[in-house]
């Protein structure tokens, strides 16, 4: 492959100008040992012809690669290779929903995997597809590497078909993309199946199991799925509510929730009606983290291992190898189920 059909190739990100195609072109070529220090690039007229862009465009791309250090010119020979560092193989941006207890879990792992010359920078959508949309039309092409847990929403393919796929690692959450692509990622559906599954017995010492979910929130809609499926095979009388409302805590009922605050409202009426987790009421939470080992008794959860995933993902970034990885969700009981 040439420098030329490097550039091309980025024709297919549509939110790439001609200048950033340019660019990232050549630096793309440098990474994949295309071109090398000290070895010559097309001269404008050459770039004009095959590429169609403009002079100036052309122009303004080497002035950029040569303020950065990358190309270097010389007088009446034409512009060469300055060094084979493109400061971006170092250089991780990682976005992610939010920052919590096993999110931080996961990051820990992830930068300690890494190691301490690997320059990670850090975003949040929170769930959010306008401010994931603006992050990544901010971050494009300055990035070795984009580490992205994607939101469930029908622009978010379009969104990471600006990530170079040799560059994008998709984590946490899948969405499906054309063609092959590296993830590292927890599944929802039949893993909740399965726990809620092994878990039939426990439960059906209780009258109802109660599901909290708020509709249109960040709750992935897959655990929702499974819970109406297992209720129904399993013929469990069950409710799903939105919210938990504070001193609503019933004895014989069994809770599930995904939001940590409302487990702790529930414990915390559990203590003021003094009903026993475990024996009066039963409790069931998603995501393990080191708090629910101690409140309560202890909380039964399932959960991927977000340590396990921070040092993969590290892992992944540094072998740049290809990668289709299922983290495994374990089940965790404890004394609340």
């Amino acid at each position: 492959m040439t420098i030329i059909e490097k550039i091309r190739e980025l024709e297919e990100v549509p939110s790439y100008s001609k200048h950033e195609q340019f660019v990232h072109g050549v630096i793309n070529a440098i990474d994949d040992r295309i071109i090398s220090k000290g070895e010559a690039l097309p001269s404008i007229n050459t770039l004009i012809k095959e590429l169609g862009f403009a002079r100036e465009t052309i122009m303004k791309g080497y002035r950029e690669l040569i303020s950065r250090g990358i190309v270097e010119s010389k007088n009446r020979l034409g512009y060469f290779i300055a060094s084979d560092d493109t400061d971006q193989s170092l250089k991780v941006a990682l976005l992610m929903y939010l920052i919590d207890s096993f999110q931080e879990q996961f990051y820990r792992n992830f930068r300690n995997e890494l190691g301490p010359n690997v320059h990670i920078d850090v975003f949040f959508h929170h769930g959010n597809i306008t401010v994931f949309e603006t992050i990544l039309n901010m971050i494009k092409g300055k990035y070795g590497v984009y580490v992205v847990s994607p939101i469930p929403h029908p622009k978010t393919k379009q969104l990471l078909e600006m990530i170079p796929r040799n560059k994008f690692i998709m984590f946490d959450r899948y969405e499906p993309l054309k063609g092959e692509f590296n993830y590292i990622t927890q599944e929802f559906q039949q893993s909740t199946y399965r726990i809620l599954a092994e878990l039939a017995e426990p439960i059906r010492r209780y009258d109802e199991m109660i599901f909290f979910h708020v509709p249109g929130s960040l709750d992935p809609v897959e655990i929702v799925k499974s819970f109406k499926k297992f209720t129904k095979d399993f013929q469990i009388t069950n409710s799903i509510l939105s919210e938990y409302e504070p001193g609503s805590v019933e004895k014989g009922k069994v809770y599930f929730t995904l939001n940590n605050a409302e487990i702790w409202m529930i414990l915390k009426d559990c203590e003021a009606k003094q009903l026993q987790p475990g024996k009066d009421v039963g409790i069931l939470s998603h995501n393990d983290e080191v708090v629910k080992e101690i409140i309560g008794g202890g909380i039964t959860t399932y959960s991927a291992d977000f340590c396990l995933l921070g040092k993969a993902v590290g892992q992944a970034v540094l072998k740049k190898e290809k990668i289709q990885e299922i983290i495994p969700t374990v089940l965790i009981r404890r004394k609340s189920l």
